[in-house]
C-alpha cells in the first residue's frame, strides 16, 4: 500500500484523537502514515502542496471530505489522487450512502483493502464542487432560519428553523431543467429540489434514495408538496425514504441540472449559501478514486 497522508480537523480536539486511534493503528500496520491537522483552507492547501503523490485519507465528516476534495479539484490534482475516508463526523452521509463503515477501525480496513473505485463529482457554474448532495427549498431555508437559534440552542435550534421554514416561505417558484428537459417551471410552485450525487443528508435521511456516486448519473428530486396536508404527507414519506413514490414528487436522472427563479438558498454538503437566482451543476463522472467496500 502507498504511504498515506491522513488529514484531520484541528477543531475536533482530544475526542477526535481518541476516536481516530483505532483507525490509525490499522493504517500503520499497512503503511507509513503522516497525520496532519488543518483548520482552514490555507493550512489545507499547504499540506496538500507537500503531499508528494501520497494517498490522502480524510478523518472527519462530510464537511472535511468536501474541503479536501474541493482543494484537490482547485489544484487540478484530484484525478490523480486516491482519497480514503475514515468517518468521524456527526452526519457521515457520504459514508452511509457508499457503505463505508462508521466504525473507524473498520473504515480503515476499507482504506487498506477496499476496491479502488471511480467516484463522480458535481461541479457548479462557479467551479465549486458538491461531493454528496445539494438541496434547495424547505431544508436549506430551515438551516438559514436556524442560524440565530443555534447560537443559543445548538442543534435543537434547527427544529425551530424547520418549523419557520414550513410556512415562510410556503413554496418557491423555480424553473428546473435536467439535461435538455424542463421538469418544473415557474407556474408550479415547489417545496424542495434535491440534486444528488449521494443519497443521504442530515445524518441518514435518504433525500435522493437511488443516487449512487459511482454510476455516472445525478439524481434529481422535485417536490411539489406545497399545501399543508401535502407537506405533512411528504414529511412522513420522506422519513421512510419513499417520497419519490408520491404523485406530487418528480424523480429523474441526468448529467446536468439548472435551477433559476426567485431567490433561493442552497445547502451543499451541509454548507448553506445564497440567496441565489440561478445555479447550474454538471456531473464529472469518475472524477477521483476512493477505496470502497465491495
Amino acid at each position: 500500500m502507498e504511504p498515506v497522508l491522513l488529514i484531520t480537523n484541528s477543531h475536533a480536539g482530544s475526542s477526535g484523537d481518541e476516536a481516530l486511534a483505532p483507525a490509525l493503528a490499522v493504517l500503520r500496520d499497512a503503511t507509513d502514515v503522516e497525520v496532519v491537522s488543518t483548520g482552514n483552507p490555507g493550512e489545507l492547501d499547504g499540506v496538500l502542496h507537500r503531499r508528494g503523490g501520497r494517498q490522502v485519507v480524510v478523518a472527519g465528516g462530510d464537511g472535511s471530505l468536501h474541503a479536501v476534495v474541493a482543494a484537490l479539484h482547485r489544484r487540478h490534482e484530484l484525478a490523480d489522487t486516491v482519497v480514503g475516508l475514515v468517518p468521524l463526523g456527526t452526519g457521515n452521509d457520504f459514508a452511509r450512502g457508499t457503505g463505508i463503515p462508521l466504525d473507524p477501525s473498520e473504515a480503515a480496513r476499507v482504506v487498506v483493502r477496499g476496491n479502488l473505485t471511480p467516484v463522480d463529482l458535481l461541479v457548479d457554474c462557479l467551479g465549486e464542487v458538491v461531493v454528496n448532495n445539494v438541496h434547495i427549498g424547505v431544508g436549506a431555508q430551515a438551516a438559514v432560519n436556524a442560524r440565530p437559534f443555534k447560537r443559543l440552542l445548538g442543534r435543537a435550534g434547527y427544529v425551530l428553523g424547520a418549523a419557520a421554514a414550513a410556512v415562510r416561505p410556503p413554496y418557491l417558484r423555480l424553473r428546473v431543467q435536467v439535461d435538455d428537459h424542463v421538469v418544473a417551471d415557474l407556474a408550479h410552485p415547489v417545496l424542495m429540489v434535491a440534486v444528488g450525487n449521494g443519497a443521504r443528508i442530515g445524518g441518514g435521511a435518504a433525500i435522493t434514495p437511488h443516487a449512487d456516486p459511482r454510476d455516472g448519473k445525478v439524481d434529481v428530486m422535485v417536490s411539489f408538496s406545497t399545501s399543508l396536508w401535502a407537506k405533512l404527507g411528504y414529511a412522513v414519506r420522506f422519513r421512510l425514504g419513499s417520497h419519490p413514490e408520491r404523485d406530487d414528487v418528480l424523480y429523474v436522472r441526468g448529467t446536468s441540472v439548472s435551477v433559476s427563479g426567485q431567490d433561493f438558498y442552497c445547502s451543499a454538503d451541509g454548507e448553506v449559501y445564497g440567496p441565489e437566482r440561478n445555479r447550474t451543476w454538471h456531473l464529472e463522472p469518475g472524477a477521483f478514486r476512493m477505496p470502497l467496500p465491495g
